[in-house]
């Protein structure tokens, strides 16, 4: 075993008590946020179940550290009855680079609000909707901190250079989330995520938790 800074595809790969004091973390802040979370589940979810039909959760398969699937749990946002095939061509477009419009300097994103419940929107929000990811942290599939996970199809639209975010298990937050939230290309975002996998430590992800949730508390959560 050796105790050095390795450098593989650019990555720096970090020592190997990182990974082991990353995961003592990653518990430790689940159990101390626990009793404060747990109340809310329960009335996000009734909040749910009295607004609209279907399930409580929406469980996706996604992909994790070194293209392991794993089933990733959020509170369901849409109407269970709408289908998701025009969010797959759109997110196959989005990495891909053809969403962005150079003359405006942004995305072009289409407009789904009426697939979007009202509880939802408020959860989209506050990104409450991602709080059900604790449980795949305890479970060891996710971390508070790393890149977002995509499903199965959208790794297969990855260029080669986009597999390096695959290195570490990914995050309920990133450092992509804090920096750009939800109005950059999916190769900054890649970009980012690069960054972190370099300068990742536990006090950057206590900085990158704490951006996440400044960005939260003054409205500036995913759309």
């Amino acid at each position: 075993m050796t105790w050095l800074v390795i450098e593989r595809s650019g990555v720096k790969l970090s020592k190997p008590y990182y990974q082991t004091a990353k995961r003592a973390f990653d518990i430790t802040i689940c159990i101390l946020v626990a009793p404060f979370f747990i109340p809310l589940v329960f009335l996000i979810a009734l909040l749910i179940r009295l607004e609209s039909s279907g399930p409580i959760f929406f469980v996706q398969e996604r992909i994790g550290k070194g293209n392991k699937p794993f089933k990733m749990v959020k509170f369901r946002t849409m109407y269970h009855s709408i289908g998701r095939e025009s969010h797959r061509t759109y997110m196959k477009a989005f990495i891909n680079g053809k969403l962005y419009i150079p003359d405006q300097n942004k995305l072009f994103k289409p407009f789904q609000d009426h697939q979007v419940t009202k509880i939802g929107r408020m959860l989209r929000k506050t990104s409450l909707d991602e709080l059900p990811q604790l449980i795949n942290v305890l479970r060891g599939e996710m971390s508070l901190v790393g890149p977002r996970p995509n499903v199965l199809w959208e790794v297969e639209e990855y260029q080669g250079w986009h597999q390096e975010r695959l290195e570490v298990l990914p995050g309920i937050t990133g450092l992509a989330q804090v920096r750009g939230r939800s109005g950059i290309s999916f190769d900054e975002i890649v970009n980012y995520d690069i960054e972190y996998l370099e300068k990742r430590s536990l006090w950057f992800d206590l900085k990158i938790l704490w951006w996440t949730v400044v960005l939260v508390a003054v409205g500036k959560g995913a759309q």
